[in-house]
């Protein structure tokens, strides 16, 4: 059915759960995994606020930072991948809109399925956070499996 698996992550601890979930998935249907981790380019997080300027951040640090966070996020997925079996790439990419770069890894990498998590909020709390999750269903030209996340495990 499905034979390459995209699965993001961004580092948190739900992110981790659902990302164990999708390996544990592809493991089960003989599918291999591709490990995304998006960033958002330096200009996204400079803003109106001047942050940049206040923090002294270079965009060289910045871009230093974050491609040695993108090593250490998709390590722990790529390494859930080989204990569990699993054929398995990691893969970084910048997008100032986190769901567009998702969507565009899965295109990339000819990905027959997106496996992403979700906190499952609503109301005032999901309009005020927004969800990556809900901008990958309406972007998204695979399939997507949406895994819900426990908050408490």
């Amino acid at each position: 059915m499905f034979k390459k698996i995209l699965i993001p992550t961004d580092g948190s601890a739900l992110s981790a759960q659902a990302a164990n979930k999708g390996v544990c998935f592809a493991r089960q249907i003989g599918a291999e995994v591709v490990a995304l981790y998006v960033t958002q380019p330096f200009a996204a997080t400079v803003g109106f606020d001047g942050m940049a300027a206040a923090y002294a951040i270079t965009d060289e640090d910045y871009e230093k930072t974050a491609t040695e966070q993108a090593q250490k996020y998709l390590k722990s997925v790529l390494d859930r991948a080989a204990t569990a079996g699993v054929k398995a790439s990691g893969k970084a990419v910048s997008n100032f809109n986190v769901a567009d770069g998702l969507v565009q890894a899965a295109e990339d990498e000819k990905c027959d399925l997106i496996f992403i998590g979700s906190h499952g909020r609503s109301g005032l709390s999901r309009l005020l956070l927004g969800s990556v999750t809900v901008k990958v269903l309406g972007l998204a030209k695979t399939a997507v499996l949406v895994y819900r996340v426990k908050e408490s495990e």
